[in-house]
């Protein structure tokens, strides 16, 4: 006698089944992601490498900024900054000095871009920076690369003769000290906002005298920050807070995560607090002037 058993076989809802295929897909890509950050395009083979010829994060576009109408700027100031790289703040714009294959500085950044004929450099920077003076590639490499055709040293087989022997001199990542950069301040009353916006950002290099000694700082060019920053979306820079997550320099600019001090207000007379401050009067004038803006948006809201 055969007796029939009715098995029920439980069916999971398709719902079910379509949730965990969704996370599996995001697990993989995000792993994928992390992976990948430091990749560059093209496999290193021969070191060293060309800093230049490969993609530094997986993130092409620039943080995206609110359109604003001219009319609804109530408020604005222009200010002048500088960031001092000496600052521990400031030492992931600085470092590293030589190109890795994850990460570069910010001076490469911008060399790259000017000597691929990707970016504008603007000249004459310290009584010019409204960009109008544009630099070619072989202008800026001049000023980058310089030869001394009238060094001379001792000829080893002919002691007491002497030979000339160019020497070449070059700017790199490890002799800018500084940054100039340009930005407005303005409330928006639409949003109800203060908000700043980056317009240049000029590098300025060590000057060294005929003994060695470093005598100060020269600028070398501005640059029109907003042409800069799809470029400076691709370079990653070293984030201090979390490994994990990767950042890159238009982040960094956008969110301000840098320490400067203000050298230079709009006024009348168009001239550098150090024209008419000096030591301690300067610093607190640069101080008041950041204070001036801040109350200006807290002073809105006090009735």
């Amino acid at each position: 006698m055969t007796h029939s058993m009715n098995v029920r076989i439980e069916k999971k809802p398709f719902s079910q089944f379509l949730f965990r295929f969704i996370f599996l897909l995001i697990f993989n890509s995000l792993a994928n992601f992390s992976n990948s950050q430091c990749r560059p395009k093209s496999t290193v083979k021969d070191p060293p490498f060309d800093p230049c010829a490969s993609n530094r994060i997986n993130r092409p576009f620039p943080m995206r900024t609110v359109f604003v109408r001219e009319a609804d700027v109530m408020w604005s100031k222009r200010v002048w900054r500088v960031i001092d790289l000496r600052e521990k703040l400031n030492l992931p714009i600085y470092y590293p000095e030589e190109p890795s294959v994850c990460l570069m500085s910010l001076f490469d950044v911008f060399k790259c871009a000017i000597l691929n004929d990707s970016l504008q450099a603007f000249a004459n920077p310290i009584f010019d920076d409204e960009f109008t003076a544009p630099m070619t590639k072989a202008e800026v490499d001049k000023l980058l690369v310089t030869w001394d055709s009238t060094h001379q040293i001792e000829d080893i087989n002919n002691p007491g003769q002497f030979f000339n022997v160019p020497l070449k001199t070059e700017i790199k990542a490890a002799n800018i000290r500084q940054y100039w950069i340009k930005e407005d301040w303005f409330f928006d009353k639409q949003r109800s906002v203060m908000e700043a916006r980056i317009i240049g950002i000029c590098p300025l290099a060590e000057k060294v005298s005929e003994t060695g000694d470093v005598i100060g700082v020269k600028p070398l060019f501005w640059i029109y920050f907003p042409e800069a920053r799809p470029y400076l979306a691709k370079a990653a820079v070293f984030n201090r807070h979390n490994d994990a997550e990767s950042m890159n320099y238009d982040e960094l600019f956008v969110k301000r995560m840098f320490t400067s001090y203000v050298y230079k207000e709009s006024n009348v007379y168009n001239r550098t607090i150090s024209e008419y401050k000096r030591g301690l009067g300067a610093l607190l004038e640069s101080e008041s002037i950041k204070e001036e803006v801040f109350d200006y948006e807290s002073d809105l809201w006090h009735y």
